[in-house]
C-alpha cells in the first residue's frame, strides 16, 4: 500500500520537531500537525519564556547588591509590560526558527489539531492523511482541580502573558512552576503567598534542597505556607479574588496562579478508538523503544509522562528517528538525568536523593556544605548556598549531587557528566578546584555529616 507520508507527527513541540527533522534528514517523507504555534511548551509556554522572566526579575537583586560594591544607583523603575513584550518578540523569533528548520528538512507543516482515524490514518481539519509510521508528541497541559470558583484562577500559560503585574499573587502548589513564578513575581515587586499541600516545596527533591529553598524564599519576602489546602475561590465585585483555606482563613489576591500539575495532552486524539493504550492519568503507555500498544504508532515526550523535561523529549525523538528511519537502533537512557529549578535562588540536582539512596539498603555517606557566597560578603545579602553529595560507602561512587544557590544549574551540569561516567568521591577529592568559586566546594568536602538518628547501619 502506498502512504502519503513515511511519518506523520502529532505535535510540533520539542520532541515532535526533533524526531521529524531527523527523519526528514534521512530521506523520509514527513508531515507534522500542530493546533497551536510551532514550538510547543518549552519554547512558547515553559522553559524559554519563564527563564526570560527570571532574568528580567533578577535585575532587582543586581541593583540592590551593586550598592555594596560602590555603585550609586539612581531612581529605578520596572515596566512589566515592556518585559512581556520583549519576551513575546523573542518567542516569535524562536518559533520562526523552528518552522524554518522543519522546512529545511523537507517536513510539511499542517496547521490544525490532528486526530487518529486508524493505525495509519490521521485527520486534520477534515482532511485525511495516511502514513507508514505515526508519532504522538502532543505534550502536556496544566490541570486545575474541580473546586468552587476555580474559573477565577490562571495557570502558567496565562501567567506568562499577564498584561500588568498583579499587586498580590497567591500561588497554589509547591512544584518547580510554583516556586519559579513565586521568584519572578516577588522580585518584580508583587506580594506573593505560596500555598503548599505538602510539608515543604519541591516534593520529590532532596530534603536538604527542599528545606533550604523554602528558607531562602522566605528570607526574600515570599510567604510560603506548607500543609495548606484551598477549599474555594470567589471573585469580589472589585475584581479581588478571595481564597478560602481549609481552616476557614480568607486570603485576598489580584491573581491566583494554580501550579498543581500537568496532564498528558491526549484528550480527543482518538487513542482509545484506535486501541492505543493509556494509563489512568491519560499518558500514552510505551516501551523502552517508545512503541505504543499499536504497531506503527509511537509516542515521545511529556505525553508519555516518563521524565517530563525538554532535553528528554528531544533525546527520545532522536532515538526514535535513528531507530526507525536510519536502521540505527537506539533507546533513551532515563537514568541519571539532571534537572534544574530556576527559582530565586536556583536549585539543581542529579542522581539519587539521600532518602532514595538509603532506601536501597546500602550504607551511604552524606557530605554537605552551607556557606554565604563570597559576593554577599560585600553586598550584605542574607543568602546561603547549600551543596550536598550522596556517596555509596562501599564502592565510593557518587550517587547524587544537589545544590541550592547562584549558578546551581550551570554547576550541576558538569557534575552530571561525572556521575554518568561513574565518578567516585576519591576522584572528586583528587580534582583541583577553581578558586575562588562556589563550584570548588564540590571537590573540597572532606568529612561526611554525622549519621542521622535511626540510620546507624545505613
Amino acid at each position: 500500500m502506498g502512504y502519503d507520508f513515511d511519518l506523520f507527527t502529532l505535535g510540533a513541540g520539542s520532541g515532535g520537531v526533533a524526531a521529524s527533522r531527523r527523519a526528514g534528514s534521512y530521506g523520509a517523507r514527513v508531515a507534522i500537525a500542530e493546533g497551536s504555534r510551532v514550538g510547543g511548551t518549552c519554547v512558547l509556554r515553559g522553559c524559554v519564556p519563564k527563564k526570560l522572566l527570571v532574568y528580567g526579575s533578577h535585575f532587582r537583586d543586581e541593583i540592590e547588591d551593586a550598592r555594596g560594591f560602590g555603585w550609586t544607583v539612581g531612581e529605578v523603575t520596572f515596566d512589566w509590560r515592556k518585559l512581556v513584550e520583549a519576551k513575546n518578540k523573542e518567542l516569535d523569533r524562536l518559533s520562526g526558527i523552528y518552522v524554518r528548520m522543519l522546512h529545511d528538512a523537507g517536513v510539511k507543516i499542517l496547521e490544525g489539531r490532528a486526530t487518529l482515524v486508524d493505525s495509519h490514518t490521521v485527520e486534520v481539519l477534515g482532511e485525511r492523511h495516511t502514513a507508514r509510521q505515526i508519532l504522538i508528541a502532543t505534550g502536556g497541559w496544566p490541570v486545575l482541580p474541580p473546586i468552587p470558583g476555580i474559573e477565577h484562577a490562571i495557570t502558567s500559560n496565562e501567567a506568562l502573558d499577564l498584561p500588568s503585574l498583579p499587586r498580590r499573587v497567591v500561588i497554589v502548589g509547591g512544584g518547580y512552576v510554583a516556586v519559579e513564578f513565586a521568584g519572578i513575581f516577588n522580585a518584580a515587586g508583587a506580594d506573593v503567598k505560596v500555598l503548599v499541600r505538602a510539608d515543604a516545596v519541591l516534593r520529590g527533591f532532596d530534603q536538604d534542597l527542599r528545606s533550604t529553598l523554602g528558607e531562602q524564599m522566605r528570607k526574600r519576602g515570599v510567604d510560603v505556607r506548607c500543609e495548606t489546602i484551598v477549599r474555594s475561590l470567589e471573585k469580589e465585585p472589585d475584581g479581588t479574588i478571595s481564597v478560602r483555606l481549609a481552616g476557614g482563613e480568607l486570603l485576598e489576591a489580584d491573581a491566583v496562579l494554580y501550579a498543581t500539575g500537568r496532564a498528558p495532552n491526549t484528550r480527543g486524539l482518538g487513542l482509545e478508538e484506535v486501541g492505543v493504550k493509556t494509563d489512568e492519568g491519560g499518558a500514552v503507555v510505551v516501551d523502552d523503544q517508545s512503541r505504543t500498544s499499536v504497531p506503527g504508532i509511537y509516542a515521545v515526550g511529556d505525553v508519555t509522562d516518563r521524565i517530563n523535561l525538554t532535553p528528554v523529549a528531544i533525546a527520545e525523538g532522536r532515538a526514535f528517528a535513528e531507530s526507525v528511519f536510519h536502521a540505527r537502533p537506539m533507546q533513551m537512557d532515563h537514568e541519571g538525568i539532571p534537572s534544574a529549578v530556576f527559582s530565586q535562588p536556583p536549585c539543581a540536582t542529579v542522581g539519587l536523593t539521600e532518602v532514595e539512596a538509603r532506601a536501597k539498603g546500602r550504607p551511604i555517606d552524606v557530605y554537605r556544605a552551607r556557606f554565604r557566597p563570597m559576593k554577599h560578603t560585600l553586598s550584605g545579602r542574607d543568602e546561603q548556598t547549600m551543596m550536598k553529595l550522596v556517596v555509596d560507602r562501599e564502592s565510593d561512587r557518587v550517587l547524587g549531587a544537589h545544590m541550592v544557590g547562584a549558578d546551581a544549574p550551570e554547576i550541576i551540569q558538569g557534575l552530571a557528566i561525572a556521575l554518568k561516567c561513574g565518578a567516585t568521591k576519591a576522584q572528586l577529592d583528587a580534582t583541583v578546584g577553581i578558586h575562588p568559586t562556589a563550584a570548588e566546594e564540590f571537590v573540597t568536602m572532606r568529612d561526611p555529616v554525622p549519621e542521622p538518628h535511626g540510620h546507624p547501619a545505613l
